[in-house]
């Protein structure tokens, strides 16, 4: 770690910012809904969990490395003007510009106050662990561990974390009780959700108001928010994209009490918070506007840490309607955005109903010119 987390006066106060998935040239929104934010929180700490860049896009193609950089430092640059440390895990689209995470690593650490520890391994540098001191700055009484949730199996499923991290975190859990005395309480961020998170939400049937459909292994599954979850300011508009594995990520979290919640993005529609089995699972909506997104309720989700019980926390979200009368810099790229399909699933059921209608309206055609005919016989 080459910076110093600590509390101020008793408070800690961390930001989520997920899913920019930006392009070469960075939309202005996206740059002006993290200024606002952050002027708005003053936030200690700044976590990105993944997605940063949209690796596949054509314009990150010849020169992908400076470009990469060069994207970075804008979507990073708010944060460094106003002197505040930040970190990053990375999603499933960073790597897609074909440059990997291990070298996508190398260009982060050269950013100020981007702050990192040893990682898992060298092959996994976007899973590791800080821990955030006391306001003296002397003993470290909370834990956050960034863990790289991966991408995609052959089969097209999300992959989960893998087994080999699922052992990094309960070593790194005890190593860190060992050297402090004590279990620390903790929060993970990673991109992709634990497979858990289809027990945060509620299996109806076809038909019911709100209800999304889920997909892999929940094919043919609708889901909807708990009540509670809807009156807390929760939303859910596309299928949570889990993993169909499990390796016990959520279970090994569960063994010893010191994990407080597991928060992602990836679902960049959806945003909400759940408890389940005495964790909180969380959704943060994204928050780039080169993307799909929930028109100007894309935001960034705010932990409130109070030093005299680090065994709670606050969490709430800020959008960019709260922050300011949004008027989108690019009306018709944010029109085609926030209505654009969430997923390749989205799309392929798409198309089916489209062909289907398309062969209804054929049959119909048909059915009628028959009868015409037979009419004029």
């Amino acid at each position: 770690m080459n910076t110093s987390l600590h509390f101020h006066n008793g408070k800690f106060k961390i930001m989520q910012i997920t899913d920019t998935q930006e392009l070469h040239k960075v939309n202005p929104d996206t740059i002006r809904l993290i200024s606002l934010a952050l002027d708005r929180e003053k936030p200690d700490l700044v976590v990105f969990t993944g997605d940063q860049i949209k690796g596949y896009s054509a314009t990150f193609k010849g020169d992908t490395k400076r470009k990469i950089t060069e994207t970075l430092g804008e979507i990073f640059r708010p944060v460094i003007e106003r002197g505040i440390p930040f970190t990053a895990t990375f999603g499933n689209h960073d790597r897609n510009c074909g440059i990997g995470n291990a070298e996508q690593m190398e260009i982060y650490k050269t950013f100020p106050g981007f702050v990192f520890s040893v990682p898992h391994y060298s092959g996994d540098p976007g899973t590791f662990s800080l821990l955030i001191k006391d306001s003296e700055n002397d003993k470290d009484i909370f834990c956050l561990y960034l863990i790289d949730s991966n991408s995609k199996e052959e089969d097209g499923t999300y992959s989960p974390v893998f087994k080999d991290q699922v052992e990094w975190y309960k070593n790194e859990r005890d190593r860190i009780s060992e050297k402090c005395g004590s279990i620390l309480p903790s929060l993970v961020f990673q991109h992709i959700p634990v497979p858990e998170i289809f027990k945060a939400i509620k299996k109806v049937k076809k038909g019911t108001k709100g209800a999304v459909e889920a997909f892999y292994s929940h094919s043919n599954e609708f889901y909807v928010l708990g009540d509670e979850t809807l009156k807390n300011g929760g939303f859910m508009h596309e299928s949570p994209a889990a993993p169909d594995l499990n390796y016990g990520e959520f279970e090994a979290m569960k063994e010893k009490g010191d994990v407080l919640g597991i928060f992602f993005g990836h679902d960049h529609i959806n945003s909400f918070v759940k408890n389940v089995d005495g964790i909180d699972l969380g959704y943060t909506q994204g928050a780039g506007f080169n993307v799909y997104g929930p028109g100007k309720e894309r935001g960034v989700r705010i932990f409130a840490l109070n030093e005299t019980d680090t065994k709670s926390y606050e969490t709430y979200t800020v959008t960019m309607s709260d922050l300011c009368d949004y008027k989108p810099a690019k009306p018709v790229t944010e029109f085609i955005y926030t209505h654009t399909p969430s997923s390749v699933k989205q799309v392929e059921k798409g198309v089916k109903k489209a062909a289907f209608a398309a062969a209804v309206s054929a049959l119909g055609i048909c059915a009628v010119r028959t009868f015409i005919k037979s009419k004029n016989r």
